[in-house]
């Protein structure tokens, strides 16, 4: 990387038994001394003796039980559906990377009350606040800074954007969407809240059914978009590669020239 730009970690981690995870990962620690050094004695057919280098230790490894939906992750237009814009849906390991990397957008959307929805005219007043006209393939980032009460039953108070607002933001282009915050549609709560008073399911998950009609991505979970200029970096948030899955962890990174600011 050239001294003229900096990389900014734009990840939470994947951590064991998460308080801001429903469906937590459960993380198994396998240290040098204990399990990695009995496993490398098997493997190898070795005594502790036997391992010079190394002082008679083993190696460290972690097993991780956890769904894809974990930490910092990429959903793929499959976790929406089976279909996409009346075609197979996209599963993680077929999005274009292109997707991936490419020109990011920071949307201040903090002024947006917990469980409102983030509307067409919320985004349009952002763009104009930084003087932004969205390109093909813009990566959006909402910025609700959720990120800094990670970990607290806070972080699950957050806007979220709905259909109208979805589509919008496909309609221009855009592939990728992210928000520093649990999900991309509003909290589960509100959601349920809105459904059992009208009995309306259109209220259920919205922003990610829009995915059925038009084809995106989401990137949820992201954090430090407080750290970013506006626009004028690059996005990097190529998932992990597994096979046929909904989604892919990944670690966001932005890497903005030297001389950009912040919000």
């Amino acid at each position: 990387m050239s001294a003229k730009h900096r990389l900014i970690d734009l990840s939470v981690p994947l951590s064991h038994l998460a308080p801001s995870e429903p469906l937590p990962a459960e993380i198994r620690y396998i240290s040098h001394d204990a399990e990695g050094l009995a496993q490398m004695k098997m493997f190898f057919g070795v005594n502790e003796s036997d391992l010079v280098w190394s002082g008679g230790r083993g190696w460290a490894i972690e097993e991780i039980h956890a769904i894809t939906h974990t930490g910092t992750h990429v959903d793929a237009p499959y976790h929406y559906g089976a279909t996409s814009g009346g075609q197979p849906a996209k599963r993680i390991d077929e999005v274009p990377l292109e997707w991936c990397y490419a020109p990011g957008v920071v949307l201040d959307v903090r002024h947006i009350a917990a469980g409102e929805f983030i509307t067409v005219e919320h985004l349009r007043q952002a763009l104009d606040a930084i003087g932004h006209t969205l390109q093909p393939l813009d990566i959006v980032l909402l910025r609700t800074d959720c990120d800094k009460r990670l970990d607290s039953p806070e972080y699950f108070r957050q806007p979220g954007l709905g259909r109208e607002g979805t589509l919008w933001l496909v309609e221009q282009g855009v592939k990728v969407i992210g928000i520093d915050a649990y999900t991309l549609d509003r909290p589960f709560a509100d959601m349920v809240a809105d459904f059992r008073r009208s009995g309306d399911g259109r209220y259920i998950w919205p922003a990610h059914f829009a995915g059925i009609e038009r084809e995106y991505c989401q990137i949820e979970k992201l954090a430090n978009l407080d750290q970013l200029p506006p626009t004028g970096f690059t996005l990097s948030c190529l998932p992990v590669k597994i096979a046929g899955a909904s989604a892919g962890w990944c670690r966001a990174v932005a890497i903005v020239p030297a001389e950009r600011g912040t919000v």
